[in-house]
């Protein structure tokens, strides 16, 4: 499986749209969500001199923040000065964003990271932060979210970003959208390594930038980005946290209706995976608009510099390669494909497809259940296509699908001259929650206008609104 790396400046087209009332109750008043995004917003936010060359560049002291807490920013700079402006990211009017503070700090020169030889890990240790405290004295500030802080140099104004998400552990919502943080991880070559290079990382760290201009995969191909901003351009009750709070606060799934994975969500813990079929297994119903879901079990491990918990990520592919797998009380835990052995534990059994393949061209979708309450109200008929909404990586109903897996597409496209099949399929969970996977990763491509405007699709659009009515029971 390959990533496609996309760190060009983000163009935001501009589109003032109503926002609809979803997400609110007859006779209340705004959620959360509505609220936060009739606020002002800007496009301040958007990058114009990137940093390509560690000009400036920075990293989180955690993947996400419950309010209430603080955060710590470490920077690196050869100039005098930086500012930093954070940013909640939303629809705002077509904006896309809103600031939230501002502030300008010297600059710092941070030493060299520390590497690992034997596992090519990469970890940063470096000095004075700026710490961000999340208030909660209001609860329309600060809203739950993805945020940015952007860094620019003072005086080259050189500019990169740092991503992390806000969480609100108590609040019930309608939706918990889940970024896949440790997919980017994998794929972070920033040090020299990463689990694809030759020779790869066998552990990667959360204490390091991204790679490009900080901008990791929520922006780089836009999968996640498209979603965030048509959940809250149709103002959805949503809340966000990460793979990683997946991972060690499972409980907090239950406050929800849905969870969605979005995008690109290929690593996952033995944990991740018991966290969410509990979820599901207790009518919590699972929306993946994504492909190649699950793929690689990972372990997550401390800093060994900081002591910080669940920093290092953990994959060595070859399961005779990890150590635990010579450990045999622990080996399920052994880090390679779910569906292989020690672990056989088939992705499919909960997304209801699995990883199929993937490719550099996009292909169709065909609708092959047009009376699907899936296109109630789209006026699709069988054989329809949804232009280049397949891609680049997509998933197909296996041997390993639950009973009553039921696809609504299948669609075909070619690896090296081979036909292959992406399947959009539904399940009911014996618990009565709803599984729904798009077996494909370019479907968040259709509900907005970047990064291309020709695969915007009302179909698509209209198709995610009856999935999310349904898979929060309205």
């Amino acid at each position: 499986m390959w990533f496609r790396t996309q760190h060009s400046v983000l163009v935001l087209v501009l589109l003032v749209l109503a926002a609809p009332s979803r997400g609110q109750a007859a006779g209340q008043g705004l959620n959360l969500i509505q609220q936060e995004n009739a606020k002002p917003g800007t496009t301040a936010w958007l990058i114009s001199d990137p940093a390509k060359n560690h000009e400036i560049e920075g990293y989180a002291s955690l993947t996400s923040v419950n309010r209430g807490d603080s955060i710590s920013f470490y920077v690196n700079t050869s100039d005098a000065q930086y500012t930093v402006d954070i940013y909640r990211m939303g629809w705002y009017g077509g904006k896309g964003a809103r600031l939230m503070a501002s502030d300008r700090l010297p600059g710092v020169r941070q030493p060299n990271p520390v590497v690992n030889f034997q596992t090519h890990l990469v970890q940063c240790d470096w000095a004075k932060p700026f710490i961000t405290h999340i208030p909660t004295n209001k609860s329309t500030e600060w809203v739950s979210g993805l945020y940015v802080a952007k860094l620019t140099a003072v005086p080259s104004g050189k500019q990169s970003y740092i991503s992390f998400i806000v969480r609100d552990d108590t609040r019930t919502s309608d939706i918990l959208y889940q970024s896949s943080v440790a997919t980017n991880e994998a794929y972070n070559t920033w040090g020299g390594w990463s689990m694809y290079t030759q020779p790869p990382a066998y552990k990667v760290s959360f204490d390091r930038p991204d790679g490009g201009i900080g901008a990791p995969q929520i922006f780089s191909s836009t999968w996640e980005y498209s979603m965030i901003q048509f959940l809250e351009r149709e103002g959805y009750d949503v809340s966000y946290s990460t793979d990683v709070d997946t991972h060690e606060r499972g409980n907090t799934l239950l406050l929800h209706k849905a969870l969605l994975v979005v995008g690109h969500d290929e690593y996952w813990s033995w944990q991740m995976r018991d966290n969410v079929e509990n979820a599901r297994n207790h009518k919590v119903s699972l929306g993946f608009f994504a492909a190649d879901d699950a793929f690689w079990q990972v372990r997550y491990e401390p800093s060994t510099l900081t002591g910080a918990l669940d920093r290092v990520l953990v994959c060595y592919r070859d399961p005779k390669l990890d150590p635990i797998y010579r450990d045999k009380s622990h080996r399920y835990l052994t880090t390679t494909a779910f569906r292989k052995p020690p672990v056989n534990r088939p992705e499919a059994a909960m997304v209801g497809v699995a990883y199929g393949g993937g490719y550099g061209e996009s292909a169709d979708i065909v609708i092959t259940d047009a009376a699907s309450w899936i296109f109630q109200g789209t006026g699709v008929k069988n054989g329809d296509h949804l232009k280049g909404l397949v891609g680049y990586e997509a998933d197909a109903l296996t041997k390993d699908s639950p009973p009553g897996t039921h696809a609504v597409a299948h669609s075909p496209y070619q690896i090296n001259g081979k036909k292959m099949y992406s399947d959009m399929t539904v399940y009911t969970a014996p618990s009565g929650s709803t599984v729904l996977a798009t077996g494909t990763m370019d479907w968040c491509w259709g509900l907005d206008s970047y990064p291309y405007k020709d695969r915007e699709n009302p179909i698509a659009e209209q198709a995610t609104r009856n999935i999310l009515a349904k898979l929060v029971g309205q």
